[in-house]
């Protein structure tokens, strides 16, 4: 009978720490990786946190209107593992990313595909399937 007891109980514990990752959605649930656009500005903020980090940015138009834009890429850990740290990116960064639009067609929000520095280096968050496709080729 205890064993049966702690089994259940060890068995509910494991359905209700498993729960969150039933909801996680694909990035293709939000955003249509057949559009992109590409935003250059100034990185305000930075939210390296999970389950998405986000980075927000602000972009002038010629006359010199801000519009604020957020982005969200994949999970720190994720980020981590491919290489990319939370160190690489400051508040004030000039950058240009380019990034999916979003489903509900909002304009100020996306999903990194890259960010573009000053200084010239590319961050690459992801490859989408026609980059794969031409690596794939080239090699």
């Amino acid at each position: 009978m205890k064993n049966k007891i702690q089994g259940s109980f060890w068995l509910m514990l494991g359905l209700l720490l498993t729960m969150p990752l039933w909801a996680h959605h694909s990035i293709t649930a939000e955003f249509d990786t057949s559009k992109s656009f590409t935003v250059k500005g100034t990185l305000t903020k930075i939210e390296w946190v999970n389950p998405h980090a986000y980075v927000y940015l602000e972009s002038k138009d010629d006359k010199g209107a801000v519009t604020a834009y957020s982005f969200e890429t994949g999970p720190p850990g994720n980020l981590r593992r491919s290489g990319i740290l939370r160190t690489m990116f400051s508040v004030g960064d000039a950058v240009t990313i380019e990034a999916f639009a979003a489903k509900d067609g909002s304009k100020n929000l996306g999903l990194v595909k890259s960010f573009l520095f000053a200084d010239g280096h590319k961050i690459v968050i992801g490859r989408d399937q026609a980059e794969l496709e031409k690596a794939n080729k080239n090699e």
